[in-house]
């Protein structure tokens, strides 16, 4: 999977990020102060991150800053995209499922390296449901962002 990932500083699991997602087999797009030379506060970055999903660069991302906050609120100005800021594994899996999320929040200063872990395991091991209130709920927030 292409993954598109950002974060404003290299700070806690900042860099080890782009990493721990080649690791794991992904191929990875880098923005912000993982890739030198591209703009590193946390808005520029994670817009970077987020278009590369809606424009279809990216299948998925991890955007990242300090508390997780900015980079979410950044991400999600982007028309098409769906940004959570999953401090667990259970909201990771939650924000898949039940959200259809397709960038993934986090904050530099609060996810250890097992936490980012047990986050990846179950953000990438979730299913999209298939139940029809969920999904009338996901297309409905898809409607709200085209008007």
């Amino acid at each position: 999977m292409k993954i598109s990932v950002s974060a404003d500083m290299l700070d806690g699991i900042g860099a080890d990020i782009a990493d721990e997602l080649r690791r794991r087999g992904h191929e990875v797009l880098a923005h912000g102060a993982i890739n030198p030379g591209e703009p590193d506060d946390w808005a520029h970055a994670s817009e970077a991150a987020a278009r590369d999903v809606a424009e279809g660069r990216a299948d998925q991302a991890v955007v990242c800053c300090w508390t997780g906050t900015g980079a979410s609120i950044a991400a999600n100005k982007v028309p098409g995209v769906r940004a959570a800021l999953c401090g667990d594994a259970y909201t990771a899996q939650g924000a898949r499922r039940w959200n259809d999320a397709n960038v993934l929040a986090l904050s530099l200063r609060t996810t250890s390296l097992p936490v980012l872990d047990e986050i990846l395991d179950s953000w990438f091991a979730a299913d999209v449901t298939d139940d029809a209130n969920d999904l009338a709920s996901i297309k409905h927030v898809t409607e709200m962002e085209q008007r």
